[in-house]
């Protein structure tokens, strides 16, 4: 299975809960769930089930919650071992960004993902072999 692209962990939550205030970015991240075939790492799935449990007005339920992470897991997946460790330092450091982006973008390069769809990091910036989308621009 070809990897089209990794989700930074904001696109995941407004795919599976949206937000009122942002109608427009809850329709293109769902378009994005369900229509590529992306990766993932553990440090996403954990990063997910935080927001979605603390952070999010309208909150899934447990059931629900579950069979996302059911969903995620079965993906192109990844560890946080010691070398995304090492690479995310590398990453944050090469291109002044914070650690937990620079370990995403290290998963998404480990996968083979050529694109990371995040709107935390400067659209169109390549970042080693990955190159960054922010999808909610128009």
């Amino acid at each position: 299975m070809r990897i089209e692209s990794f989700l930074d962990t904001n696109i995941l939550v407004y795919g599976a809960v949206g937000r009122e205030d942002e109608p427009r970015k809850a329709a293109i991240a769902q378009e994005i769930v369900a229509t590529q075939v992306f990766g993932v790492s553990a440090q996403t799935l954990a990063e997910f089930y935080s927001v979605i449990t603390r952070k999010t007005a309208r909150p899934l339920s447990l059931a629900q919650l579950d069979a996302w992470i059911d969903r995620l897991s079965a993906l192109p997946f990844t560890v946080v071992d010691e070398n995304i460790v090492r690479a995310g330092i590398f990453l944050s450091r090469r291109y002044q960004i914070r650690y937990y982006d620079a370990a995403l973008l290290a998963a998404a390069e480990r996968l083979g993902a050529p694109v990371f769809y995040s709107e935390d990091l400067s659209h169109n910036q390549r970042y080693g072999s990955v190159h960054v989308v922010n999808p909610f621009l128009q």
